[in-house]
């Protein structure tokens, strides 16, 4: 009976009275729209991009790259070049050699640098002299002196930071025109 009587407890438990609730809506609407609509455009003018010059990942190349643009209102130029670092390409050319079991020509190399060639002087180990080195080669560079300074003084070659500079100034120029 006990068993009868929990059965039907939670029997009346668990049901549960629902009331059902019934609503009934209406909506009428108009919507007028009347508007005028106006779209203006602001852009800036194009632009002159400068090429891109560089090595890129390759950073074993002797090139050193500069550019430049400058745009107006109405005309856009750009422009670009590369120049070569001579001592880079001294430098790996030593290296090669050098690699390649000829000491004697990778510090000739070398020694083309005045720089290079004063140090090595100073250091009591002069630059090789037409396949001479040690003493016999500071007998030789002694000996012909003003050898050695018309070789050192007239090859003067063009710095890559004035050409830059003056690459630079060009364009500048350039600009105060426009």
């Amino acid at each position: 009976m006990k068993k009868l009587l929990f059965l039907v407890l939670i029997l009346i438990s668990t049901y549960s009275y629902a009331e059902v609730i019934e609503t009934e809506s209406t909506t009428n609407s108009t919507v007028t729209t009347n508007g005028n609509m106006t779209t203006t455009v602001k852009s800036p003018p194009p632009s002159a991009i400068s090429p891109q010059f560089s090595s890129g990942s390759n950073s074993d190349l002797c090139t050193i790259g500069v550019a430049g643009a400058v745009q107006t209102q109405i005309l856009g130029i750009s422009a670009g070049m590369t120049f070569t670092e001579e001592n880079c390409i001294r430098l790996k050319n030593a290296k090669t050699l050098y690699d390649m079991g000829m000491k004697v020509a990778a510090v000739s190399t070398m020694c083309q640098d005045e720089n290079v060639f004063d140090a090595m002087m100073m250091a009591g180990t002069p630059c090789p002299y037409e396949g001479k080195i040690g003493a016999e080669a500071k007998i030789g560079w002694e000996s012909h002196e003003e050898t050695l300074r018309e070789k050192h003084g007239a090859e003067e070659k063009t710095n890559v930071k004035e050409t830059a500079t003056t690459g630079g100034l060009g364009i500048l120029a350039l600009l105060l025109l426009l």
